[in-house]
């Protein structure tokens, strides 16, 4: 009785409890103070929401977000650094280290990191919703001492655009517990060629940082 009572406990902590399907236009925006960052790094402003919610309960501090060009020319984020079709270049991705950590070192102060990779990420290649993909312990290039990556699901979206609708989880106190809709169908792209912008459909990006 006392490992199913353990069994139901970790179940219950495991990921959101439920999530929605945000179809707002997405924006590139920078991320704010209230979330550690390094100078510069942007994101679509509709996980900003998920994204305080975590910083406000583990210590994490943001090394990327949105990697690509702006309207304005400018690229953000770290150049040529992530792997083709990575949903760093639609902005719904993010690359975390512990607030405060020692670089390159595995530590103690990794425990918190491991922890939110555990909550996202039950099952390793299983994360929960939300969540597209997690690249932590056992993923190429990631893990403890390294970063923990953190993507979004999304509509397909062409790199540098932004997707039509990102799932996130409710974070407000009056946040409605409502099921996981279905996704929308697809349909054909109709952003511009280059730089981020609004589209409703593209290639599905592959998993990866």
């Amino acid at each position: 009785m006392a490992a199913i009572c353990l069994l139901w406990a970790a179940q219950a902590s495991a990921g959101p409890t439920s999530t929605r399907l945000v179809h707002a236009p997405g924006e590139i925006v920078p991320i704010p103070a209230s979330i550690p960052h390094e100078e510069g790094d942007m994101v679509d402003k509709r996980i900003l929401g998920d994204l305080r919610w975590i910083a406000a309960r583990y210590p994490i501090y943001v090394t990327d977000g949105y990697s690509g060009p702006l309207p304005n020319g400018e690229h953000v984020g770290c150049n040529m650094c992530h792997v083709k079709d990575s949903d760093h270049y639609n902005g719904v991705a993010v690359d975390l280290v512990p607030l405060n950590g020692t670089p390159g070192k595995c530590d103690s102060t990794w425990a918190p990191i491991t922890r939110l990779a555990e909550w996202a990420e039950p099952l390793q290649n299983q994360p929960v919703p939300p969540f597209r993909w997690i690249g932590y312990n056992g993923d190429a290039g990631h893990g403890c001492g390294n970063h923990l990556h953190l993507s979004w699901q999304h509509a397909p979206a062409p790199m540098f655009q932004l997707a039509e609708w990102v799932e996130v989880f409710p974070t407000g106190p009056a946040a409605a517990r409502k099921p996981r809709p279905s996704s929308p169908p697809q349909k054909l792209p109709t952003g511009p060629p280059g730089g981020i912008g609004t589209i409703h459909s593209g290639g599905v990006s592959a998993h990866g940082d």
